[in-house]
């Protein structure tokens, strides 16, 4: 299978619909060398090349995380990116890859959490995730869960409801108070309404 004949870019596409075939192409097939592929061009002269690539390396990451395990080291350093569909399709990667090698994640979690500083919402939030999914590990959990407290103080206010429901389940008695005066603490931030009422049923829900 020639990979880069069939990404969007190279059908002349503008829509992500032949990216997410080749994804699950590659995955019905358990292509190793296919992601090999795909990794190897993520350095690629054209921009739209490495759009395509890392779009498909997420949607595999989405679909069988353990195929795209092994490159961890490819994708952190795309975090510094100027090109900002890397930087937050990288994070997407390491997302999904920090649900079966979590120790690789937590390795790097200065960088990954260094990058929410100068990055999109979507960066943000997928780096939330993985926090959220290291708090589930107990060896990292306690930095893991302090790292998230951070971000629940500092992220945008439009995001902290998404953020304060996906980590309600992982919150333990330990660290249930902090997470809820955390969220307290940014109740008079939340300008919709909206908002506010999501914030304030997660604190319900662990009072």
């Amino acid at each position: 299978m020639k990979v880069l004949d069939k990404i969007a870019s190279a059908l002349d596409r503008r829509d992500e619909v032949p990216n997410q075939e080749l994804a699950k192409e590659i995955v019905a097939k358990a292509d190793k060398g296919a992601v090999q592929v795909l990794v190897e061009n993520l350095t690629n002269k054209s921009k739209a090349i490495q759009n395509d690539c890392i779009k498909v390396l997420y949607e595999i990451g989405e679909r069988k995380p353990d195929m795209i395990a092994g490159y961890s080291a490819n994708f952190l350093p795309l975090l510094d990116h100027k090109n900002n569909r890397l930087q937050w399709g990288a994070m997407t990667a390491l997302n999904y890859i920090s649900t079966i090698k979590p120790k690789n994640i937590y390795d790097n979690l200065h960088k990954i959490v260094g990058a929410t500083d100068h990055s999109s919402v979507i960066t943000r939030d997928q780096a939330v995730n993985i926090l959220i999914n290291l708090t589930a590990v107990p060896e990292y959990s306690e930095n893991a869960f302090s790292l998230l407290l951070e971000q629940l103080l500092n992220s945008p206010a439009n995001q902290l409801p998404m953020y304060a429901e996906r980590a309600m389940p992982f919150v333990q008695e330990e660290n249930k108070e902090s997470f809820i005066t955390a969220l307290r603490s940014r109740l008079d931030d939340m300008e919709k309404e909206s908002k506010r009422k999501r914030v304030e049923k997660v604190i319900k829900k662990l009072s």
